[in-house]
């Protein structure tokens, strides 16, 4: 048989007892007289097996030990009991609990015999150990209330921790704990209403965490996990409710400092922003751990530079205080050296203020029971200090309580060091991208320029974004915008050194196509992993556009390598996507760019953008060119004006990528300012340029630049008949500067050299280079030309 019966079916009877045990009755004799229906149940034998003979035939013993076994225990005046071996019916041994009791009846000498199952008997006295644990040694409080709620009875643990259960006896469940409160979130927070429920439908409740001081301890608060269950007697009648209650404070307080630090580990230091991660910092600790948290930080800090040294702690601090970055407001402070703020800086630990006159740094009155300053550390440099404050808590922060707060301290102080150092690096990455753009645009005849960049959110990173404007021969400009994937330091580098690159090349002449080509190549020579840094990987997704626009004949060429097209409005309010078909981006090789050209008439306007300007997470990027193009239908406005347009149409909130946008607004010279003269490949026509050269500058008002123009047109047309085969073309172009052109079919460029004091030539280009501030050669498609600038004074 089980020694313990299924919960269902407990019964706190005795097995010994007569409702319930093996009884039968034997004479003096020691004959069986009486043989109940227990005792045939337990054993199996029927009265007529047993009725008038010896009981002795009833026991597992040896024949020669079962009467006098027998005869022993049926002697005395007083009840025996022992353990003895029963011979079953089937054949089976069962070990039995047997009490003996004499009885006298009539002078007749007679013995009851009771007996029950071993195992079973056992079982019934741990049931009744057990019960007697729970009412006097067990740690879980019992107590007992009737169907009005009020107490009835409470075991040894309810009175200790009531400090006497007899003074509650017969009053309602809510004087127990008057200032207690249920913290479980799925049930109804009052102690009535949850009894109440449990009387009406039987239904038990548990797990409830209840918290409060109780009465032999009142000054720390408890928590205790509570249980309550329906009682009801024998026959099914409602007797009450009892409560079983755990105090849990320990393991719930481990529990939430787990879950506080969890919380913490999510959430403080995210953000790379000294303010919201002392923000942070408030939100996670508050309620939980205090009231309100403070946070004082150096200056140097907050602006992302290194924590000063060397001064006194506490000198000069800005105090942090708020839950959201929104709701932050800084206010200067000092602590006196003898404060415990200034010691918990100084010794680099935590330092509890039991009863707190005043608000921490001296800032006035404050109703705090208990401060906890605890010093931000992170590299054996102390960044600040942290405020624990407890207002409606009277607890003071216990030793668990100090090291959590460490705990949290030292996170923050890791979220905020990391956010400095970002801060600075972040600021220097910017300083250095800013100081590789163009600082000023020159002004040009060409063309009105304006631009606008602006730099991604600080959390992002500086990106590699450029653009630049650059003058170039004949009065034409070259513009390019560019975008270098990827933020930071090394984004911003590779900027600047493409934007170099790019100018020196625009600078050669070349067209637009040539120029990416050549810019390809090289991108694609710095994208190999070097073995020293291996950052050559990072040189990949480069985009860039470059076009060149001559004021002269209004023709724009331009080519891009993955970069998005301008958009073009003409002076007609008509705004179009240029039909440019973008090529790789630089670093891929060996794939061709393509030139495309436009006839732009005066007064249309050109936006040249990175990605930017019309794409984020929130739309895609045709939206944002539509966005643009909207923009540039008031394209007679102000250039500044439309720039301002432009980015403020872009949606609202932190943007993930930097924007550039280079407005253009076209010039046309017109044929008062542009002279073209043909000359046959004769030596004589060089007269007749010098004579032509110096009639139409006395027409512009340019006498004094005769002499010297006439020479370096002399020097150029002279060079041109000699080695070309065809017509050679003169121009003058007075803009900012006298430009003197001369086009030719041949494709081979003229050398500046030294002439011997003996030669009779090779002396020109020596003097055009003498005369002119700058010269050059550019090549086209027919062939090249050669151009001197000449200063007006």
């Amino acid at each position: 048989m089980d020694r313990f019966p299924h919960a269902a079916n407990v019964d706190f009877h005795s097995p010994l007892d007569l409702t319930k045990a093996a009884a039968a009755v034997l004479d003096a004799e020691g004959r069986v007289s009486g043989w109940g229906s227990s005792a045939e149940r337990l054993l199996g034998h029927s009265p007529e097996d047993v009725l008038g003979k010896p009981a002795a035939r009833l026991l597992a013993a040896t024949p020669g030990q079962r009467l006098p076994t027998l005869c022993k225990l049926c002697q005395g005046h007083r009840p025996r009991s022992t353990v003895l071996d029963l011979c079953c019916r089937d054949g089976r041994t069962l070990r039995a609990a047997v009490t003996f009791s004499p009885l006298a009846h009539r002078g007749a000498a007679a013995t009851v015999v009771v007996a029950a199952d071993l195992d079973t008997l056992r079982g019934w006295e741990a049931q009744l150990a057990m019960l007697q644990g729970l009412t006097t040694e067990s740690a879980v409080g019992l107590t007992i209330f009737d169907t009005d709620m009020r107490v009835v009875w409470g075991n040894v643990s309810t009175d200790l921790e009531l400090a006497g259960i007899d003074q509650y006896i017969g009053r309602p469940a809510a004087d127990l704990f008057p200032e207690g409160e249920f913290i479980s979130r799925h049930h109804p927070p009052d102690e009535d209403q949850i009894m109440e429920h449990v009387l009406t439908t039987g239904e038990p409740i548990m797990g409830m965490h209840y918290r409060g001081r109780a009465p032999a301890d009142p000054v720390r608060e408890h928590v205790w996990s509570c249980s309550y269950h329906r009682l009801v007697d024998a026959r099914g009648e409602l007797l009450g409710l009892f409560e079983e209650s755990l105090d849990i404070t320990d393991r719930y307080r481990a529990q939430e400092r787990l879950s506080l630090l969890v919380r913490a580990g999510k959430r403080i230091g995210a953000s790379l922003d000294v303010r919201r991660t002392a923000a942070e910092l408030a939100d996670v600790a508050v309620p939980q751990l205090a009231d309100e948290v403070l946070v004082d930080l150096p200056p140097a800090v907050i602006e992302g530079r290194q924590p000063p040294t060397g001064s006194a702690p506490g000198h000069s601090l800005l105090r942090m205080h708020g839950r959201t970055p929104e709701e932050f407001r800084t206010s200067p402070v000092s602590y006196p050296p003898s404060s415990p703020q200034a010691q918990s800086l100084a010794t680099s630990r935590p330092v509890v203020d039991a009863s707190p006159s005043v608000a921490p740094g001296g800032t006035g009155p404050a109703a705090s029971h208990s401060c906890l300053f605890v010093p931000l550390l992170t590299r054996n440099a102390v960044l600040g200090l942290a405020t624990f404050r407890r207002s409606s808590n009277p607890d003071r922060f216990g030793p668990e309580e100090q090291t959590l707060a460490v705990e949290l301290a030292e996170r923050a102080a890791v979220g905020i060091d990391n956010a400095r150092r970002y801060t600075s690096q972040h600021a220097a990455a910017l300083v250095l991208q800013r100081s590789l753009l163009p600082q000023h645009l020159p002004e040009q005849s060409a063309v009105d320029v304006a631009y606008r960049y602006l730099p991604a959110d600080s959390r992002v990173g500086v990106g590699g974004d450029w653009f630049d404007l650059i003058p170039l021969s004949g009065a034409r400009v070259g513009l390019t915008v560019g975008d270098v994937v990827g933020h930071g330091v090394h984004a911003a580098a590779t900027m600047g050194r493409l934007r170099a690159t790019v100018r020196t090349l625009a600078l050669l002449d070349l067209d637009p196509a040539e120029l990416l080509t050549r810019l390809d190549g090289l991108v694609a020579q710095d994208s190999e992993p070097d073995s020293d840094d291996g950052l050559g990987d990072e040189t990949l997704g480069v985009t860039c556009l470059y076009a060149i626009y001559d004021p002269v004949s209004g023709r724009c060429v331009w080519a891009s390598a993955g970069h998005p097209p301008p958009v073009v409005a003409d002076a007609n309010g008509s705004v179009a996507l240029s039909a440019l078909a973008p090529g790789p981006p630089l670093g891929l090789g060996g794939l061709p760019y393509e030139n495309v050209e436009l006839s732009l008439s005066s007064g249309s306007v050109v936006a040249l953008f990175t990605d930017g300007v019309v794409e984020d997470r929130h739309t895609d990027i045709d939206s944002g060119i539509d966005r643009l193009a909207h923009v540039l239908t008031w394209q007679r406005c102000p250039l500044e004006e439309l720039c301002d347009r432009a980015l403020s149409a872009r949606p609202p909130g932190p943007q993930t990528d930097d924007a550039t946008l280079l407005l253009v607004r076209t010039r046309r010279l017109g044929t008062d300012r542009v002279a073209d003269l043909e000359l046959p490949p004769d030596p004589a026509m060089v007269a007749h340029a010098r004579t032509d050269t110096e009639r139409q500058l006395t027409d512009w008002g340019l006498s004094e630049l005769s002499f010297s123009a006439a020479l370096v047109v002399s020097e150029l047309v002279t060079n041109s008949i000699r080695y070309a085969t065809g017509p050679v073309m003169l121009r003058l172009i007075r803009d900012r500067c006298l430009l003197c052109e001369v086009s030719d079919n041949a494709h081979t460029a003229p050398h500046l050299r030294r002439a011997r004091r003996d030669d009779e030539g090779g002396r020109g280009l020596f003097l055009v280079a003498q005369m002119s501030q700058r010269w050059g050669t550019r090549y086209t498609a027919s062939g090249k030309t050669i151009w001197a600038e000449l200063a007006i004074p």
